[in-house]
C-alpha cells in the first residue's frame, strides 16, 4: 500500500487524510497537540475553530454556500462533520466548536488507513509524499526550515483575530433579545444601541489600550478579521456599516429603532455559549471587560474567553506552487490550507482535499488534474497559484474570481443561480474523473 505524510491536523490536514486513507492510501498523521499548543487552541482534538464557529453562508446563491454544496459532493470528512453538530444560525453554517471538532478527531482515529503521532514536526520529512497542512500558526522551528530550504524567504504574513465568548447565562435579556435579520428566526442575541451609547462605545474602544504584537502592522490584517477597534478608528460610522448594522433589526422591547446592534451567535448545541460576532480585537484583557460591558445587555457578561490577536504565517504560493499545489522544487512535497495562501475554513478545507486528489493521483502515476475555475474549489485554486500575482493577498470565496458566465444575466439571485448550476455540472464531470461515489 502506497504511503504519504501529512503534518498538521486542523481543517486542511484533516480533510486531506480522510480523502486520501478513503482512496486506500495509507497515511501517517502528525499533530503536535495534545504534547504541544500554540495560544491560539484550547482544545486537543482536531479540526479544531480557532476563530469565529461559523463557515458562514449556507445558501448556493452565495459563493461560501456553494463551495460547501461543492464539498458535500466530493464526500468532504469536514462537511459531514458541520452538518452533523450544527446549531442555529439563520442562512449561515455554525457549529458547537467542541462537537465538531470532536467528530474529525474520532472519525480520523478509527480509520484503519490512518496512523496518528502525536509529535511536533519541527524539519520537513523526507518521506517520498508529504503534505503540509499546518496552517497559519505553524511553529517557528517549521518555518524557519521551510523559508530556509524551500521558499528562499519569500514567506509572507498576516495577523488574525479571535473574538471573545461569554457565558449566555449573563447576557441581560430584558434589554438584549433574540431574532435574525428581516424577521429569518431567532438564531442570535441583539444588543441594542442608540446614537448616544454608539459614539460613546466609539470612542471608548479607540482610547483602549491594545495589546502589544511584535511587529504589528494594521497593513498585515485581512480585512475579514479586523480588530472591532482598528474599525472604529476608520471613522465614527464604520461599525455602524459593518458588524453592527442595524438594518433588518426590530427591537421588541420598543418601538424605537436602534442606532447600532451587536450581534451574539450560539457557539455551542447547548446554547450556553456565544461569541459576539464580527468582535476580534487585540484589545488588553482588563479593557474588553471595561469596554464590551457597555454593550445594552452586557453589562455583566461573563467572558468564557477573552478575544486574541496573533500572527499568521503563509508561503507565496503564486511563486512556489503549481496547481496542483506542489512545490514547484521539490516533488512530492504539497502544501495545503491557510498556510498557502486561502481564507477562511472552508476554503482551507477545500485546498486540503484538492492536495488530496492531486497527490492520490501523482502516488497512481496518473496525469495531474488542472483546476476548472467554474467551480468555486478550482476558482480557488487558481487564483493562489497565478504565476502572474506579484503580492498573493488571502482571498475568501467568491463569485468574482470564477470564470465569467457566457451569459449577461443582470438579475443577482438569478446569475447567483447561475454560476451554481454550472458548478454542479462541473462537479459531476470531476466526480466521475477521480471516482467519487
Amino acid at each position: 500500500m502506497q504511503e504519504i505524510t501529512i503534518v498538521g491536523a486542523g481543517l486542511a490536514g484533516s480533510e486531506a487524510a480522510w480523502q486520501l486513507a478513503e482512496r486506500n492510501i495509507k497515511v501517517k498523521l502528525y499533530e503536535m497537540k495534545p504534547v504541544k499548543r500554540t495560544p491560539a487552541h484550547s482544545l486537543n482534538t482536531f479540526g479544531e475553530l480557532v476563530c469565529s464557529n461559523s463557515l458562514r453562508s449556507d445558501r448556493v446563491e452565495n459563493a461560501a454556500g456553494l463551495l460547501k454544496q461543492e464539498l458535500r459532493e466530493l464526500s468532504s470528512l469536514i462537511m459531514e462533520a458541520a452538518d452533523k453538530t450544527a446549531v442555529p444560525a439563520g442562512g449561515a453554517l455554525a457549529v458547537d466548536r467542541e462537537k465538531f471538532s470532536e467528530y474529525i478527531d474520532a472519525k480520523l482515529r478509527n480509520h484503519p488507513n490512518i496512523e496518528v503521532i502525536e509529535e511536533e514536526i519541527i524539519k520537513i520529512p523526507d518521506d517520498e509524499f508529504v503534505i503540509i497542512a499546518t496552517g497559519p500558526l505553524t511553529s517557528d522551528e517549521l518555518a524557519e526550515d521551510i523559508a530556509s530550504r524551500y521558499c528562499g524567504r519569500e514567506s509572507m504574513y498576516f495577523y488574525d483575530a479571535v473574538a471573545p465568548i461569554i457565558n449566555a447565562e449573563s447576557i441581560n435579556m430584558e434589554i438584549a433579545f433574540k431574532g435574525s435579520r428581516y424577521g429569518r428566526g431567532d438564531d442570535y442575541v441583539n444588543c441594542p444601541m442608540t446614537k448616544e451609547q454608539y459614539y460613546a462605545f466609539n470612542n471608548a474602544l479607540i482610547a483602549a489600550e491594545t495589546a502589544d504584537i511584535k511587529g504589528f502592522e494594521e497593513k498585515k490584517v485581512f480585512e475579514g478579521c479586523m480588530p472591532i477597534e482598528s474599525m472604529a478608528k476608520r471613522g465614527p460610522m464604520t461599525m455602524a456599516f459593518g458588524p453592527l448594522k442595524p438594518v433588518g433589526i426590530d427591537n421588541p422591547h420598543t418601538v424605537e429603532k436602534p442606532y447600532a446592534v451587536v450581534q451574539l451567535r450560539q457557539d455551542n448545541a447547548a446554547g450556553t455559549l456565544y461569541n459576539i460576532v464580527g468582535f476580534q480585537t487585540r484589545l488588553k484583557l482588563y479593557e474588553q471587560r471595561k469596554v464590551f460591558s457597555m454593550i445594552p445587555g452586557l453589562e455583566n457578561a461573563e467572558f468564557f474567553r477573552y478575544g486574541v490577536m496573533h500572527r499568521n504565517t503563509y508561503i507565496n504560493s503564486p511563486k512556489l506552487l503549481d496547481t496542483s499545489l506542489q512545490l514547484k522544487s521539490r516533488k512530492g512535497l504539497y502544501f495545503a490550507g491557510q498556510m498557502m495562501g486561502v481564507e477562511g475554513y472552508i476554503e482551507s478545507t477545500a485546498a486540503g482535499l484538492w492536495a488530496a486528489i492531486c497527490a492520490q493521483r501523482q502516488i497512481h502515476g496518473s496525469e495531474p488534474m488542472e483546476p476548472d475555475d467554474t467551480t468555486v474549489i478550482g476558482a480557488i485554486i487558481k487564483y493562489t497559484t497565478n504565476p502572474a500575482t506579484e503580492i498573493l493577498k488571502p482571498m475568501n470565496a467568491n463569485f468574482g474570481i470564477m470564470a465569467p458566465l457566457e451569459e449577461k444575466i443582470k438579475n443577482k439571485n438569478d446569475k447567483a443561480q447561475a454560476y451554481a448550476k454550472r458548478s454542479m455540472e462541473s462537479i459531476e464531470r470531476m466526480k466521475a474523473e477521480i471516482n467519487v461515489q
